[in-house]
């Protein structure tokens, strides 16, 4: 062999064929000769006759000199330093460098760390670079090469896909070697040859390109080398051997990026920070997935064709299996086109497990992202002769997981225990099936995730969130396909089940309503089945305050139960519960009770029943009795519903939280402070635990909560709160009745503050949402005129003060009743009002008649006892009555002292007010 030291690089002949974009194959053909005389020619082996230096001059248009076609006698002269300083001494790479290579700089950083990690190369193991046909595997390797040729001296390239073509590739490079047996006629001497070289030589970089068969690879390399070695293969198994990197598809800044380079529509030197990517190559980049061959060739299509982003965007809606299957004219680095090569690998899986290729056609039908194997596990039965026992048995299913991560046609995550298929890989196997085929697969897809979907309930969360955006994509599928079976509507109502109690509620409405459809069209009208569909849907109508489509459909289930089931069936009851929640919350309370009771009682009287069901009785019953302003009554079943949550329950579920708040709540109506608070604690600890901070449950405990600090006259403690709750209420439920409940809570802090202007803004915001959604005459209506009127009062705006209290009282009186606690604040209101305008003979009967109703349903020592008898005592005042004033002023002292404490707002204006007395 001649000595490396004595050829002379060819810098300028390589140079002017680089700059024509021809690689040594395609120059050697446009010559007449090999690709391995090119590559002699360019690393100095030898120097092209007198024939083939005129062709070459010929081809290129320069004279000899500019081709560093130097006359024979200097052939042998040694290099200088400056000619070889960044190029390897030996080029043996049939590819030319890629103008439009984009990204991949983790990729390429990574392997030049990994490969010169070591002080010696023989410490570093071969580096694999993984991923399916297209991803861009033989392109990234040609850029490192490119990149970091300065590194080496010597580059070498194999093709590996097959032994033959191993064989074939070292045995050209011995001859690009120039080893003495380069021309024995056994093949196997040859190759023994190049095994010594890589043996005995040092700073070479070896690529084998499409290793399917990693024990080829290990034959043709010696036990120990000095030089590096990098793989290009599909699969995802590479063991000891080599250190895998997994090459993903493109993030879709970088594909559309590389799309406008290979377009033509932007310099191919352009960064991304100076580029402004139109809407539509970012769609183009989304729907290829960032695959580089497919955006290679949507790339060359616009080039040839000259079509536009929006032509292109269309025709491939609409001819999609042709575009993916059309290469490029002009493409030589990669002939195939995106679909063959596919095609190829799915056609390999199913010659070698016709299993594992009906796993990919189920995975074409779900989303791409996150599969849960539970769906193939769990849904085995419904999966066709071939999957499902694969599917049923572990062993054999991870066969086929092996086979398809052999051509990477699948990811596995072992931590998360989910697949993950490219977007391409699904169209691809769905462009090969036939409508029947497809259909087939779409209702099996559908039957299987079903099976995997559990009830919404609390403690399923996590596995319905894991499993819903396949559900979701078999709502499409059921759509597309018009499918009518019993498992298409259950997944669809408990998808929109579960949307619906994450508050999805824009989500669950269409999934909800298909399901009553799809059952009635099954089932019939008057099915249990059919019952169940029209209470889901009644309770998300509930959920977004739409009472009026809310009640027929709670009505019709409840007929359909009591006809089909009877009327002492757990479901009964069920229905009445929903049905007077309806009623309680269009404060009609009187048609409420009866229904609350009556379920409550059937819930008892079964034999058996469940005591979540009796748990939720009791406590709508206790929801009912605070509203109704029955504070004495609500307590024991609001007791014995957490008594039996308790029960039923682990510790910390979220259920207990609703007996524990409203306990609270109850406690704060009642002026027990102190008993309030650390239930509220709880019961916001448990569900920020179990919702998440945003949660509107979270939103419902952190108001009260602020709501008890602000009644306690603890401003700083209750501001952020409020805010934070309002902040959930306008991004989860901007249009709900809890808004009105926040707002209006939140202006009494501000009234209290007299930051009026903000509480005014506050509560015409309120009135706005309450007369909306519950009608100008609902009871939250009356509280918000209330506040809005003391708000009025504080600035002298009595004028318009008066009309909105008295509406106020009007609306309490009808919807509460004349001893309800809020008709009793509102006459105090009204009271204030008058004894402010002069008015002292109706001042006093106003307040006096609320003293009364506080004293009889809160009790003498209630906090709101003692604002009428402040309010009564100012009133006397002002007439010189000071004889009763002093009497009231002392009982509301005391009362404040005890419950609010003695730097209480409330309290020191009441010891102002008696020591001005």
């Amino acid at each position: 062999m001649k000595a490396r030291t004595h050829n002379v690089l060819n810098v300028q002949l390589r140079r002017q064929r680089e700059q024509r974009h021809w690689t040594q194959t395609e120059m050697a053909r446009m010559l007449g000769t090999t690709y391995l005389s090119v590559c002699r020619w360019e690393n100095g082996t030898t120097s092209p006759s007198l024939y083939y230096r005129k062709r070459l001059c010929e081809l290129f248009g320069l004279p000899a000199e500019k081709l560093g076609l130097a006359p024979p006698s200097e052939e042998t002269t040694p290099p200088s330093a400056a000619s070889t300083a960044s190029l390897p001494t030996l080029w043996h790479v049939p590819y030319r460098r890629n103008p439009f290579f984009t990204g991949r700089e983790r990729i390429l950083l990574g392997l030049h760390t990994m490969l010169r990690a070591g002080k010696r190369a023989s410490l570093v193991q071969p580096q694999a670079i993984s991923g399916l046909g297209g991803i861009g595997k033989t392109q990234t390797a040609i850029e490192y090469a490119y990149r970091f040729r300065e590194h080496y001296q010597a580059i070498l390239w194999c093709r590996a896909e097959t032994r033959n073509l191993l064989l074939t590739d070292l045995v050209a490079l011995a001859q690009a070697l120039d080893l003495h047996e380069k021309d024995e006629q056994e093949q196997e001497r040859v190759v023994q040859a190049v095994r010594r070289w890589l043996q005995k030589s040092t700073g070479w970089l070896l690529i084998l390109d499409n290793v399917e068969d990693l024990s080829l690879v290990e034959d043709a390399l010696p036990s120990e080398y000095s030089g590096h070695v990098l793989l290009t293969t599909r699969t995802q198994s590479t063991g000891s051997f080599a250190q895998r990197i997994d090459l993903e598809q493109m993030e879709q800044e970088e594909g559309a990026l590389f799309l406008l380079r290979r377009a033509k529509l932007i310099r191919t030197d352009a960064p991304l920070e100076a580029v402004t990517v139109a809407e539509q190559v970012k769609e183009i980049a989304r729907l290829l997935d960032g695959l580089p061959l497919a955006l290679d060739q949507a790339g060359a299509y616009i080039e040839e064709t000259g079509c536009s982003l929006d032509d292109y965007l269309e025709r491939y809606r609409t001819r999609r299996a042709v575009l993916l299957n059309q290469r490029g004219r002009t493409s030589t680095d990669h002939p195939e086109s995106a679909g063959a090569t596919l095609s190829l690998a799915l056609g390999k899986v199913e010659r070698a497990n016709p299993a594992a290729a009906e796993l990919l056609r189920l995975c074409a039908f779900l989303d791409p992202d996150a599969i849960p194997e539970e769906i193939i596990t769990a849904g085995a039965a419904d999966l066709g002769p071939v999957l499902a026992p694969v599917a049923a048995d572990p062993v054999a299913l991870d066969a086929a997981l092996a086979d398809l991560r052999r051509y990477s046609l699948l990811r596995r995550n072992p931590e998360s225990k989910t697949l993950t298929i490219h977007r391409l890989v699904q169209m691809v196997l769905r462009d090969q099936m036939n409508e029947q085929v497809q259909q087939q697969w779409a209702e099996r897809c559908v039957r299987a995730v079903n099976r995997t979907f559990p009830v919404g309930e609390f403690a399923n969360w996590q596995q319905c969130q894991r499993v819903l955006p396949h559900a979701l994509s078999c709502v499409a599928l059921l759509k597309q396909w018009n499918m009518s079976f019993v498992e298409a509507a259950q997944l669809l109502e408990r998808a929109g089940n579960y949307l619906m109690q994450r508050e999805q509620y824009q989500e669950a409405e269409p999934l909800l309503k298909q399901a009553v459809a799809l059952h009635e069209q099954i089932l019939g009208l008057e099915h249990p089945e059919v019952a169940t569909s029209l209470n889901e849907l009644a309770t998300l109508y509930w959920n977004m305050n739409k009472f009026e489509q809310a009640e027929p459909l709670f009505r019709q289930a409840l007929d359909i139960r009591e006809k089909t089931l009877g009327s002492e069936h757990p479901e009964v009851p069920n229905s009445l519960n929903n049905l007077a929640l309806v009623y309680q919350f269009q404060g009609c309370y009187s048609l409420a009770e009866p229904l609350f009771t009556r379920s409550l009682t059937i819930w008892e009287r079964i034999s058996g029943a469940n005591l979540s069901d009796l748990a939720t009785g009791f406590y709508n019953l206790g929801t009912l009795y605070i509203d109704q302003g029955k504070y004495d009554q609500a307590e024991v079943p609001l007791r014995r519903a957490l008594t039996l949550w308790e029960q039923t329950s682990v510790p910390d579920h979220p259920d207990l939280t609703y007996a524990l708040h409203l306990l609270a709540v109850l406690y704060t109506e009642q002026g027990r402070y102190a008993q309030a608070e650390p239930l509220f604690q709880r019961a916001l600890a448990i569900r920020e635990q179990a919702f998440g901070p945003e949660h509107s449950e979270v939103a419902h405990v952190l108001n009260n909560l602020a709501a008890l600090y602000r009644a306690q006259g603890k401003y700083t403690q209750a501001e952020p709160l409020f805010q934070r709750a309002l902040a959930i209420g306008e991004k989860t439920r901007p249009q709900h009745r809890f808004m009105t409940e926040v707002l209006n809570q939140l202006a009494l802090l501000y009234l209290a503050q007299g930051k009026y202007a903000q509480a005014e803004s506050l509560l015409t915001r309120s009135l706005a949402i309450s007369e909306q959604v519950l009608g100008r005459n609902h009871p939250h209506v009356a509280l918000s005129l209330d506040t809005l009127t003391q708000v009025y009062c504080a600035q002298d705006r009595d004028a318009e003060a008066e009309p909105l209290i008295q509406r106020a009282l009007t609306i309490c009186d009808q919807r509460l009743g004349a001893e309800h606690p809020n008709t009793a604040q509102c006459l105090t209101t009204l009271g204030m009002l008058y004894c402010k305008q002069g008015r002292y003979v109706q001042a006093e009967q106003f307040l006096r008649q609320a003293l009364t109703i506080c004293e009889q349903r809160l009790g003498a020592e209630h906090p709101h006892t003692a604002r009428s008898l402040h309010e009564l005592a100012k009133l006397y005042s002002l007439q010189r009555r000071y004889t009763e004033a002093e009497s009231l002023f002392q009982r509301a002292l005391t009362i404040r002292e005890q419950n609010l404490g003695a730097e209480h707002p409330d309290t020191l204006a009441t010891r102002e007010r008696y020591a001005a007395l």
